[in-house]
């Protein structure tokens, strides 16, 4: 969309200042300079927003700043009036009449923003979930109900007016009314819990970028507080859906799990059917208001909403033989988009402790007490994702009888995996870790195979080599579970 004919001369200023190029959304302009980059929004009014008056523009772009300052350091740099002098002639801050605003942010290289990152690396992957975690938790609660029901018949009017197929788009429209109404309870559950938020709003790959070398959020969603008013689930499914649409399955299954392992919400996987549904609907009517082809997103948000049947696997063994990698092989291709939660018992107990993973904890932490409260709650996660209809795999030793009698009372359909390994191998393989969340030496292993673990009827698995074929092979030989 073109900038509106009564910003013309401000952006011929703004263009000849920074000399650059433009960026231009529907809804903005920004003027790259070498140092600096000058967000101008436009005087338009698209029906769910209104920047065609001046005084409204500068205030969202002072809301905007201090939405996202705070989250993204040294990106903002801050607000200034594009003036006329008494000469006639244009200046940023400068004396006379303020003709429109900018925001002034700090350049930085397109390969900075995620969506041009390439592919994201697995240590890029968890700290991005990690920072959507922080941003959650620091964002404001709010109360209410989500609004949910209005911005699917918004969503449907937005595609309707983008040339969008109108068969196609009410019946999708149809079909996620039906599930949002069967999850109205659940999500009044989930708002009196905490859950509802003044979140980002916007959280799609471009709105990513790295600072320092690290991954940050920004250009929250600024015009309207109740869009930006949802579930944190609902914002992070946008990031979610662009990774399964732009970089794999597996790129949105590492992020979905790291979330979940720093915040503990394993049940937000009840929402992601329709959560993800809709924001490939919003890009879809997006892209058709582009000219770009909106029909693979179209497919992909009818898709969402058909999910994979739910099921629960457990891998269990002594330390070393490799469950945490099996899990997280198997886990974006089992169940429902994104695929499968992975709920390992080492990352649970450092969450409890306020650690990330990959922090030590002391000998205090692995008392019998604390580790069967850490069992306790990842069986109550895995019902979690089983009664959202999801599918988790539950990554433990299980050493104990009762630890594996708890996680098979979680819910069916159930797999239980053991997997063994000679015990040298296991030892050059503990020896070898750097950077896991598994805290076991070589001491710990040696004391673990010492100990009686009870008859096993899970399917034992040798893991000296690859226990991946083997295992999808079992799996695929399973009957399969019912919707």
């Amino acid at each position: 969309m073109e900038i509106p004919p009564e910003q013309q001369e401000v952006a011929a200023f703004l263009a000849r200042r920074t000399g650059e190029g433009v960026v231009r959304t529907h809804i903005s302009a920004v003027f790259l300079g070498r140092e600096e980059a000058l967000k101008l929004k436009k005087a338009v009014d698209l029906g769910f927003l209104d920047f065609t008056r001046r005084e409204e523009r500068a205030r969202l772009l002072r809301h905007e700043f201090a939405l996202n300052a705070p989250n993204a350091p040294g990106l903002y740099l801050g607000v200034s009036a594009i003036t006329r002098a008494p000469d006639g002639s244009l200046a940023l801050d400068g004396p006379g009449e303020a003709l429109d605003w900018v925001l002034r942010m700090r350049r930085l290289p397109r390969e900075a923003f995620l969506d041009a990152h390439g592919p994201l690396e697995e240590a890029l992957l968890d700290a991005t979930a990690d920072a959507v975690a922080a941003l959650h938790a620091r964002a404001p609660r709010r109360e209410g109900d989500g609004g949910m029901e209005a911005i699917l018949a918004g969503n449907l009017r937005a595609a309707l007016s983008a040339g969008l197929d109108p068969d196609a788009a009410r019946a999708w429209h149809a079909a996620a009314a039906a599930r949002h109404a069967a999850l109205g309870p659940w999500l009044a559950e989930r708002a009196a819990g905490g859950f509802l938020r003044r979140c980002h709003g916007d959280l799609h790959l471009g709105n990513l970028c790295l600072l320092d070398g690290a991954p940050h959020a920004f250009d929250a969603l600024e015009f309207d507080e109740a869009l930006a008013t949802i579930d944190v689930g609902y914002d992070l499914a946008f990031l979610l859906m662009d990774l399964d649409q732009r970089q794999g399955r597996r790129a949105a299954n590492r992020v979905l799990n790291r979330y979940v392992a720093r915040t503990g919400d394993a049940a937000l996987v009840r929402g992601l059917p329709l959560w993800l549904s809709l924001r490939a609907f919003i890009r879809a009517h997006v892209a058709a208001r582009k000219e770009e082809d909106p029909r693979p997103l179209l497919a992909a948000a009818r898709a969402y909403l058909d999910p994979a049947p739910a099921r629960l696997l457990a891998i269990g063994g002594l330390q070393g033989t490799g469950k945490s990698r099996l899990a997280r092989a198997l886990a974006p291709g089992l169940g429902p988009a994104p695929g499968a939660l992975v709920l390992r018992s080492d990352e649970i107990r450092k969450r409890r402790a306020g650690l990330a993973p990959e922090q030590r904890l002391p000998e205090s932490a692995y008392s019998a007490e604390e580790s069967a409260a850490v069992f306790a709650e990842l069986a109550a996660m895995a019902r979690a994702a089983l009664q959202g209809g999801h599918a988790a795999i539950a990554d433990a030793a299980f050493l104990r009888p009762e630890e594996r009698a708890l996680i098979e009372a979680a819910g069916a359909p159930f797999t239980g995996i053991w997997l063994t390994a000679p015990l040298g191998v296991l030892r050059a393989r503990i020896a070898a870790r750097r950077g896991d969340a598994s805290d076991a030496t070589v001491a710990v292993l040696e004391q673990a195979a010492r100990r009686e673990t009870g008859p096993i009827s899970w399917h034992v698995v040798d893991a000296g080599d690859d226990p991946l074929p083997a295992v999808r092979k079992l799996l695929d030989s399973e009957p399969p579970p019912s919707p």
